[in-house]
């Protein structure tokens, strides 16, 4: 399991009963999550302190109940970093903490090569309110950001400016994912890194249909054409049950035609304030050139 230590505002206090109880910043919120089975919570005065709690419809969807007075949007931080939150309408917040992880990763690598003079170009696809663009534009890195949401990317670029990033070399696309990489492969354009956080299933823009099963390796086969001669590495993320790292594993050795690959895999998830016990938030494979 790997986990971050970096985003300090964020904690998962406790777990039980197909809730997690987290503090975001200020505010305690709990919020929903079938993997957890267990009926028993650690500290039962905690879960009194919640702001607000989502509670989901028998027909679907759901909604939240403020139990204590909160702002309507709050931020917190990650290492020099600002994210904007808010409560929407299916349970999220507008940050995966368990991310994190990732972006540590991310930072580490490209600053590397930037603090050398090198320029590293990073695709990041799927692109949600920015928290990998973010990392990489902090790195150093150019960022192209492309997601099907006119929404969720004026998000990330209110992340990119609360930040202090707003001069850095980042481009924010609303586009259909696999037409934009077709598009990319036709300009000539490379990128060093690039970055996909696939959901199950989605539509574009334009109403085009995603199926992670019968398009991740179109996408991926595409991504390989766009590579730089000298890549730092792709990332999968995967949160699809049915798909396992050793499955993206394979699926990045068939479409990438290219000598000594070095792919991993792990869960990610969060680690329970005061406790050993972790939840797992879905899959990250890497494949390093």
């Amino acid at each position: 399991m790997r986990y971050s230590k970096e985003l300090n505002e964020y904690e998962l206090l406790d777990m039980a009963n197909g809730e997690k109880l987290e503090r975001w910043g200020n505010y305690i919120l709990i919020r929903p999550d079938p993997q957890i089975v267990w009926p028993n919570k650690t500290n039962e005065a905690l879960w009194s302190k919640a702001h607000a709690r989502y509670i989901r419809s028998s027909t679907g969807g759901g909604h939240w109940e403020k139990l204590k007075k909160m702002e309507d949007s709050w931020s917190i931080k990650y290492r020099d970093l600002t994210f904007n939150l808010k409560p929407m309408g299916f349970k999220h917040t507008g940050l995966f903490p368990e991310q994190s992880v990732n972006w540590d990763y991310m930072i580490d690598k490209i600053s590397k090569e930037t603090k050398k003079g090198r320029e590293i170009k990073v695709l990041n696809l799927f692109a949600y309110t920015g928290g990998a663009t973010i990392a990489c534009a902090y790195a150093g890195a150019q960022v192209c950001h492309v997601d099907s949401s006119q929404g969720m990317t004026n998000w990330a670029k209110e992340n990119l400016v609360s930040s202090g990033l707003k001069d850095r070399p980042v481009r924010f696309l609303v586009d259909d994912v696999i037409k934009f990489v077709k598009r990319e492969i036709r300009r000539g354009n490379k990128y060093d890194c690039i970055i996909m956080d696939p959901p199950s299933y989605g539509r574009g823009k334009n109403g085009e249909v995603w199926s992670i099963e019968k398009n991740i390796y179109e996408l991926i086969e595409l991504c390989s054409q766009i590579l730089s001669d000298k890549p730092l590495f792709m990332v999968v993320n995967t949160y699809t049950g049915g798909l396992s790292g050793t499955i993206i594993s394979n699926v990045l050795r068939h479409a990438i035609n290219r000598k000594n690959l070095n792919i991993s895999f792990d869960e990610i998830g969060l680690k329970q304030k005061n406790s050993n016990e972790f939840l797992p938030c879905g899959i990250t494979t890497i494949c390093e050139f």
